[in-house]
């Protein structure tokens, strides 16, 4: 297990240069230039000034050197400066990792707490009214699209009946609250964007435990526990589950690069200040290292979820065993 893992974090950097490179070159790619975004259309602004902004911050070079020169600086953790506001790149990162960081854990938190016990249940209660009702609502869950239900939570909940915050993490006036305070507040403002973000990845992890525990509760050993008088509790969540939850183990490595993308979406519907807001606004703005550090932070999140879910087979099954 020991060289697997250190194999796993060796295959780790070249995959973030060859994923970065991907990034800079999309970048590049794309119509517009961080000067026409920095200076607009404004007539008092001249070529020459232009040209300097570029020359200042290396865009007149190929993009294999400017790649190059991110590389080096990126070594000792050195994002640069953002071009929109010339505020180091890391700092921007460290304001809003923390606010990503809570919605994803929370939302990974809340889905698998509730999917996993119905997808137990309904394969238990196999074509029970509870596993029909299930059912229903997890095609429900598919076929609505995230926005459009975030945008109808909002206007329900924000609008019309003035319940829930639609927008942002805190209000400004926050910090003359007390800390008990700050954190009611916060679970406040994280209810609906929490809600939208887990709704989707609710549906498709109670179908898999459900699935699999079904193959799972029909094989011989259930059927032998059974005869030997063990109690059905102890068999379905001792037995049954923790074979059930390798299948569900592979989805949570899915799970995580889908939550981290839609975060690009919810963040900026909710105006939540997290990285994927970060990201949305210096793509519209062509801020290169920001979107760079963002990709690359981003990235590494993904990249080690997809190894925690791998080692957590091992921990589940003994059998399982990396070479």
């Amino acid at each position: 297990m020991f060289k697997y893992i250190v194999k796993r974090l060796f295959l780790i950097p070249p995959m973030l240069m060859g994923i970065s490179l991907i990034a800079l070159l999309a970048m590049h790619l794309t119509p517009g230039d961080p000067a026409s975004m920095r200076y607009g259309l404004n007539p008092e602004v001249s070529g020459s000034a232009r040209a300097h902004l570029k020359e200042l911050y290396g865009l007149d070079k190929p993009v294999i050197v400017q790649y190059g020169g991110w590389l080096k600086r990126i070594v000792t953790l050195d994002f640069g400066d953002s071009f929109i506001d010339d505020r180091p790149v890391i700092e921007k990162i460290k304001e809003r990792l923390p606010a990503t960081l809570i919605l994803q854990i929370s939302a990974l938190i809340l889905i698998f707490s509730i999917a996993l016990p119905i997808g137990v249940m309904s394969a238990v209660k196999q074509n029970s009214f509870f596993d029909k009702a299930t059912t229903f609502l997890v095609f429900v869950g598919f076929a609505t699209p995230t926005f459009w239900l975030a945008l109808l939570l909002m206007r329900f909940f924000g609008f019309q009946l003035e319940w829930l915050p639609i927008s942002g993490m805190s209000p400004w006036y926050a910090q003359d609250y007390s800390l008990p305070h700050r954190i009611l507040d916060l679970l406040w403002h994280l209810i609906l964007p929490l809600f939208t973000l887990a709704f989707t990845g609710l549906a498709g992890i109670s179908r898999y435990t459900r699935y699999s525990m079904l193959e799972v509760i029909r094989q011989d050993y259930i059927r032998t526990a059974r005869a030997k008088g063990l109690k059905e509790n102890k068999i379905i969540y001792h037995h049954a589950l923790k074979n059930a939850l390798l299948p569900v183990i592979t989805i949570l490595g899915l799970t995580l690069p889908a939550l981290i993308g839609g975060s690009f979406i919810f963040e900026t519907i909710f105006a939540w200040p997290g990285m994927g807001r970060l990201m949305y606004t210096a793509i519209l703005q062509y801020d290169y290292p920001v979107v760079m550090g963002v990709g690359i932070i981003s990235v590494f999140l993904t990249l080690t979820g997809i190894l925690i879910s791998d080692i957590l087979y091992a921990v589940v099954d003994p059998r399982i065993r990396y070479e």
